[in-house]
């Protein structure tokens, strides 16, 4: 008798959803049956997570990067991965991006530590698969290149938290710092405060401006 496995793919791009799909599809199919999910920014994914009437899932991957769900500050898929976790503990979540970034990276384990982080470049067919095997054996998976970043001691404590990625996203649409009280909840003194300890996170020398923040921010990963 087959085990039944709900799956979630969360990715803007249709074709490699697919790729993800008939992955899956070949894993084990005498043992194992799945019912898969798919959803293309993060509104829909928002409302399948949240929908009541949903039945649990077990696995779910999450691009990193996807077109935002602003009214809900659902601004990446990180942000999916910390509302999955919340709304459903159980299910085993895979991170998926293209960001080479230390920094970035780091931030992601020590902020959702996830069952799985894949870097998209150190994607294929045998990669995809052995990291869902360990998924579904309750071990986690990291890619090559995530296994370098965290073995290397590059003494980054700081994080980048749900707050700061709201400045950040605003900035990039092009709202001014003195009106960004108004699309979160933080005051315009906690706005410039974290600012400026951004600045120094990402080396930016004293006389930076906003551009010079979300060019490092874009380089980094965080935009």
């Amino acid at each position: 008798m087959t085990k039944k496995l709900n799956i979630l793919i969360v990715d803007d791009h249709p074709f490699i959803i697919e790729a993800y799909k008939n992955t899956i599809a070949g894993y084990h199919p005498s043992e194992f049956e799945f019912n898969i999910t798919q959803a293309n920014d993060c509104k829909s994914a928002y409302n399948i997570i949240t929908n009541p009437d949903v039945a649990s899932y077990d696995v779910a991957f999450f691009d990193i990067s996807m077109p935002a769900y602003e009214e809900k500050n659902i601004l990446s898929g990180e942000d999916l991965a910390k509302l999955m976790k919340k709304t459903l503990p159980n299910c085993r979540i895979i991170l998926l991006t293209m960001h080479t970034e230390s920094l970035k990276i780091n931030n992601i384990i020590k902020t959702i530590n996830p069952n799985g982080l894949i870097i998209k470049n150190d994607l294929t067919f045998d990669e995809l698969l052995n990291a869902f095997d360990k998924i579904l054996k309750n071990e986690n998976y990291y890619s090559q290149t995530v296994v370098k970043f965290v073995s290397q001691n590059t003494g980054e404590n700081a994080l980048i938290d749900e707050f700061d990625r709201q400045i950040l996203h605003h900035l990039s649409r092009g709202v001014k710092t003195k009106n960004i009280p108004l699309h979160t909840s933080l005051s315009l003194s906690a706005i410039e405060k974290r600012k400026l300890n951004l600045k120094e996170l990402f080396d930016i020398r004293d006389g930076g401006d906003d551009e010079d923040l979300l060019r490092e921010a874009r380089n980094r990963g965080f935009v």
